[in-house]
């Protein structure tokens, strides 16, 4: 999901990053489809956002005027026809908030046009081989892994929630956490889905006649297991969201780590104590949507160390 003004409702800083970030995704795919060659199925025709109770109602009518005063496009609509003509699969509604903006990708396939892209540009992966220890060597950053031993000027650490074990010397350890979440893919019995449906247990991202719904938030460790009450809370979610997908069928479960962080925004931006090591993680559940924000944010530390890095994601605020 591509959509800042709901998830970051609740943080004025993480919208207001998030909407930077979406801002840039045009030119961001686009790119990624030239480099790679591969089609990368994005959209960007709103989020409806759904509630069934009055102060949920006013609750989307006040984010409507804030929006609206800010020039973000969208449209609040209140009673159950008004609802049901936007999303006519939806459970009987009090009211809606269409956001336009906001969209969606495909993130399996971004995902795999990027690792096509990167190596199309001379990138070299090496798969399954563990980092034991980072290190400062004169101008250089040393990477000891448990088959070889590199080089080079720049290390950028983008190891999600794994980033919290990394052994870098001199440094403190990375305040990256994991959070479970567990999501169902599922088969529409007719039809789809028009666009991103928030509700208030669950939100669904339709591709055709698929939709996934997600997901959950689970402070379980590095636990990657899909567990009956996870998909239980997410089925009944769906199926009051969405009666007809009480005929549904269920094509898979997925669960992702999510890399949390202290005060829920991402750490981004060269280490203090070595400034050859660069910080691109703790983004949660915000990945997708701040990738192209990152992306252009270290590219630019890369080749420009003095580059101004935002307070608001510096490593520099945990101490790194």
């Amino acid at each position: 999901m591509l959509c800042p003004h709901i998830e970051g409702l609740h943080n004025p800083t993480l919208q207001r990053i998030g909407a930077d970030s979406l801002s840039r995704y045009d030119a961001f795919i686009q790119r990624v489809r030239n480099d790679s060659g591969i089609d990368v199925p994005y959209v960007r025709n709103g989020t409806l956002q759904v509630t069934g109770t009055e102060d949920g109602a006013a609750a989307l009518a006040s984010l409507a005027t804030r929006l609206d005063a800010v020039g973000v496009p969208c449209q609040f609509v209140d009673g159950e026809a008004a609802v049901s003509e936007l999303e006519p699969d939806v459970a009987p509604m009090l009211a809606g908030l269409l956001i336009m903006e906001h969209g969606a990708v495909r993130i399996r396939d971004l995902v795999d046009a990027l690792r096509h892209a990167s190596t199309r540009l001379g990138v070299r992966f090496s798969h399954s081989e563990r980092v034991e220890q980072v290190r400062q060597a004169g101008h250089l950053v040393e990477v000891r892994t448990h088959a070889h031993t590199l080089y080079a000027p720049r290390l950028i650490v983008t190891a999600g929630a794994w980033s919290m074990s990394l052994a870098v010397e001199g440094h403190p350890p990375i305040p990256a956490h994991p959070v479970r979440g567990q999501l169902l893919r599922l088969q529409m019995p007719d039809g789809g889905l028009r666009r991103v449906l928030w509700g208030p247990s669950c939100y669904m991202v339709p591709w055709a006649d698929e939709v996934l719904v997600g997901a959950t938030e689970e402070e379980a460790g590095f636990d990657s297991r899909a567990t009956v009450a996870g998909v239980l809370h997410l089925c009944m979610a769906a199926q009051a969201l969405v009666p007809a997908l009480a005929d549904g069928a269920f094509s898979e479960v997925r669960v992702g780590l999510r890399p949390g962080s202290p005060d829920g925004l991402p750490i981004i931006g060269p280490a203090q104590r070595l400034p050859g090591v660069i910080h691109a993680t703790g983004h949660f559940r915000n990945g997708a949507l701040l990738a192209p924000l990152t992306a252009d944010l270290v590219a630019d530390i890369v080749a420009n160390p003095d580059t101004v890095v935002p307070p608001a994601v510096s490593p520099a605020r945990f101490g790194l």
